[in-house]
């Protein structure tokens, strides 16, 4: 049974890693998938349905740098690219299986996120003055820096755990038929991403992933609608 207890939990969790680092894997699931998930002793920590928009200039200057700019929930959140590190590779995790998950640094403070996008799109906000204390609500800041949304879609996400402490698997169905399933660990900022990469690796095995690469749901809606867009990205190799 569900737990009623997960987004308190989830976003508790959250709210501790202001800003932390995500290293996910995604995979294919299918009518199988619960089964298995109940096979190795996972527990469903809840079910919710959430709306994302995500948000850049019509020349695609924070996607094309691997920014992704993302309201859910009336919330901010801005995912930026991290940089593999010596350590890791030094530590022998092994490359297939790191080359599998993606790691992106996630800020969810909107004054850090509005300083973060009018640096990368200077040219356009370098006169306009950043406000204090920011509202959540408060939209004007995107039409004057001249952000648009070009993605909106809604998910029914089913949340897991495991005894992998930190691990969480969340299967995904998006509005525009596509399912996925991810395999997430939060790591604090400057933490141990070498043990994320081998838990997430452990799970892997356990659910029987084969080595292979997955598209997530922005892969496939982008393809689906807006093709222009989708081929930049993929020209820049940033998908």
């Amino acid at each position: 049974m569900c737990l009623s207890l997960f987004d308190a939990a989830r976003l508790g969790f959250k709210d501790l890693m202001k800003m932390s680092v995500e290293v996910e894997r995604k995979f294919l699931c299918n009518a199988d998938t619960l089964k298995t998930l109940e096979e190795i002793g996972a527990v469903c920590i809840g079910q919710r349905q959430f709306r994302d928009q995500y948000f850049d200039t019509p020349k695609f200057d924070l996607t094309l740098r691997d920014m992704w700019l993302r309201k859910r929930k009336e919330c901010w959140e801005l995912k930026c690219p991290t940089a593999v590190n010596g350590t890791e590779e030094a530590s022998g995790v092994q490359a297939k299986a790191a080359a599998l998950c993606s790691r992106y640094r996630e800020i969810t403070n909107l004054a850090e996120i509005q300083r973060r996008v009018k640096e990368v799109i200077k040219d356009i906000c370098q006169d306009r003055e950043t406000e204090a204390s920011p509202s959540q609500e408060d939209e004007t800041w995107l039409s004057e820096i001249n952000l648009v949304c070009f993605a909106d879609f809604t998910t029914l996400r089913q949340s897991f755990t495991l005894e992998e402490q930190g691990l969480q698997i969340d299967l995904d169905q998006a509005n525009f038929g596509y399912h996925v399933g991810e395999i997430e660990v939060l790591v604090p900022e400057g933490g141990d991403v070498q043990s994320a990469l081998e838990k997430i690796e452990r799970t892997a095995g356990k659910l029987g992933l084969s080595d292979q690469a997955v598209e997530g749901k922005m892969h496939i809606y982008l393809q689906r609608n807006h093709p222009e867009h989708y081929n930049k990205l993929l020209n820049a190799h940033v998908l």
